[in-house]
């Protein structure tokens, strides 16, 4: 027979798993923007303390114009991967890939600065051939950086094009249906996709089936992401963060800490870490 040291120790073996089951998944966020409008609003400690709140480890930040990078990586480099944004300021999104001054701007921050990525930027189609653009493609070579990239399907086509190797996280999963995100990622191996922005995939709280099929097929190239695009949406980053851990219950466990966070932790690897 166990004496009472022994059925504790039992006890506690057969409830660990469970408690573990229960903790909330950590997050890796890899849509993050955190532009003047929001530091003007909410100071960087303010900032990482809300996503720290989240229960979000690290989180891929990029900011119209980079100041907003910096200021948050300077508070918490532990936390925040830099992401350097095509955009000095708002209006330079839809001109970017054919503005020389853009191409100065990015060449001096690369310089001066650690990144982890070039974007998130806004591009489509054949603009993706675009001067500027094709830079950004080089550059990111040059610098072994991803490319968080804002585009359609044939803008992707273009992007491996230019570099077969490239290494491209897809914003939005390119807003496609997820039989046309597997497509793609059943083509390009080195094309990740963020989930920012987007509920199709579980809109009543409850996993849609072409999307359960799309994170199993692919389990390794999914993240999500908040997009706080605007000052206000800060706000919506630990609600953001629950509702995701929400809908990936209706995954295998192991499948939703890789789109929580391995994937995330995996693809960035050790990246810029102090």
């Amino acid at each position: 027979m166990c004496g009472f040291r022994e059925i504790i120790l039992c006890g506690l073996m057969v409830l660990a798993p469970i408690a573990r089951a229960a903790d909330p998944l950590p997050i890796f966020d890899a849509h993050v923007h955190y532009s003047q409008e929001a530091w003007e609003r909410m100071p960087p400690k303010e900032a990482i303390a809300l996503l720290r709140k989240a229960g979000v480890t690290r989180a891929l930040v990029s900011s119209t114009n980079d100041d907003g990078n910096q200021k948050l990586f300077a508070e918490a480099p532990d936390l925040i991967l830099p992401s350097l944004r095509t955009y000095r300021t708002r209006s330079d999104m839809g001109t970017w890939f054919r503005d020389e001054g853009v191409a100065t701007y990015l060449q001096e921050r690369l310089k001066k600065y650690r990144y982890a990525a070039i974007g998130e930027f806004h591009v489509y189609g054949a603009d993706v051939d675009a001067p500027v653009a094709r830079l950004v493609v080089q550059l990111a070579k040059q610098y072994k950086l991803f490319l968080h990239a804002h585009t359609d399907v044939d803008g992707v086509e273009r992007i491996f094009r230019q570099d077969p190797a490239a290494r491209v996280l897809w914003a939005h999963s390119g807003f496609e249906r997820p039989e046309k995100v597997r497509e793609m990622l059943r083509k390009h191996k080195s094309l990740w996709s963020d989930l920012a922005f987007r509920n199709d995939h579980a809109a009543s709280g409850k996993l849609d089936a072409d999307w359960r099929a799309a994170f199993m097929e692919f389990p390794d190239r999914f993240m999500v992401g908040t997009d706080t695009y605007t000052a206000e949406r800060w706000h919506y980053v630990v609600e953001h963060a629950n509702w995701s851990r929400g809908w990936m219950t209706d995954l295998p466990r192991d499948v939703a800490e890789r789109i929580a966070y391995k994937n995330g932790n995996a693809v960035f690897g050790s990246m810029l870490k102090p």
